[in-house]
């Protein structure tokens, strides 16, 4: 994974905002919907509905996302390839954040069944 402070900071400063409505095309297209998007990235880091709002009404960066976030102890259980990286090897604690979101919606987006996604073990 590119590990300069350039890529880093590029991230850290990325509003969530202005990536949530790619993560709803991306899902919709495939016949997916919001309310399982919101349940995935609920899933993750804790944050239902009405929280999302409120930070993306703040134009809320990914880092400041990602610091209120409770992130779910199974979220180590996110294993593969996204962007060209395996998610269990990116060194960076915020790059790998996002990248396990970025995972969990092209899971979703990829038809694969919700408790597989939300590691039900």
């Amino acid at each position: 994974m590119n590990n300069s402070n350039t890529h880093t900071q590029r991230i850290a400063k990325l509003t969530f905002a202005s990536v949530y409505p790619m993560y709803v095309a991306k899902v919709e297209k495939k016949g997916r919907t919001i309310g399982e998007l919101d349940q995935v990235i609920e899933w993750l880091t804790g944050f239902d509905k009405k929280k999302l709002q409120d930070l993306m009404e703040e134009k809320a960066t990914f880092e400041t996302f990602f610091q209120g976030a409770s992130l779910n102890p199974n979220a180590r259980l996110i294993t593969g390839v996204i962007c060209g990286y395996r998610v269990e090897e990116i060194e960076d604690p915020l790059t790998q954040q996002v990248r396990y979101l970025d995972k969990l919606v092209d899971e979703l987006a990829k038809g694969r069944k919700m408790e597989k996604i939300l590691r039900v073990e």
